[in-house]
């Protein structure tokens, strides 16, 4: 009787590739794919999706009559009477707009304070992680809130405030993940060969350390998006209430 024995990748297959071949054969992976793939296709071309305008008033409303579901409004009018559909598309392009760019402020900076922290430790990683200890001990949303109200009433301090909120968990847990993989057996082997130690850190460290922060940032998208929304709803959000969110 043969023995099995795994198979391993192609020669000349890139991870990416193989990263690739193994998404396609991943029902839960392709759903998931589709999903993200749909509310982006209709924020980036909400202006030829949507059937009116989402801040013209399309219907007659009263304070006790507002006309729902129907065949020319599919979701019914809102209390201004506009139609709530084309709210709704219109929305999601700003919405994403909030969460990635803030997502990715918050990020970029998270990564740069972990970096440090992981990388130089001593004084540096107590100083920093001693400010990360501080700004988690608030509570985001009520974080969040300060920061919008002393910036001002706009999408730039809405987008500043979640990034703000979001830059102690990114610091906290890549400085973590560099610490534990600082202490493996392949970082230790290189550094008693005589390689300098930013060279460790850039090359072989952090590239092993990223990964969970990635995860991290995933879900951290839906959560920015929530926080965008409360600050809407305390009217801490844009200038125009009318605009979409």
């Amino acid at each position: 009787m043969s023995e099995l024995k795994p198979t391993a990748p192609e020669a000349g297959t890139s991870l990416g590739r193989d990263a690739w071949r193994r998404l396609r054969t991943n029902p839960m992976a392709i759903v998931g794919f589709l999903l993200v793939f749909l509310f982006i296709f209709v924020a980036l071309f909400a202006p030829w999706l949507a059937p009116y305008s989402p801040t013209e008033t399309v219907g007659d409303v009263t304070p006790t009559s507002i006309p729902g579901p129907s065949r020319e409004h599919w979701m019914g009018l809102d209390n201004l009477g506009r139609d709530e559909l084309s709210r709704v598309i219109f929305g999601a392009r700003q919405s994403l707009l909030i969460g990635v760019v803030s997502l990715t402020l918050g990020m970029s900076v998270g990564v740069f304070f972990g970096v440090l922290a992981g990388g130089l430790g001593g004084w540096v990683d107590t100083i920093i992680m001693r400010i990360t200890d501080m700004m988690l001990s608030v509570p985001g949303l009520l974080f969040a809130i300060g920061v919008a109200a002393l910036l001002g009433q706009s999408t730039k301090s809405v987008m500043i405030a979640i990034a703000v909120v979001n830059v102690p968990i990114f610091t906290r847990m890549l400085r973590g993940a560099m610490l534990s993989e600082r202490q493996k057996d392949y970082a230790l082997a290189i550094e008693s060969v005589g390689v300098k130690k930013w060279a460790i850190i850039g090359r072989h460290v952090l590239p092993n350390s990223i990964s969970p922060v990635i995860v991290q940032g995933t879900l951290t998208l839906a959560t920015a998006i929530i926080d965008a929304a409360g600050l809407a709803f305390l009217g801490l959000a844009g200038e125009d209430p009318s605009v979409p969110e």
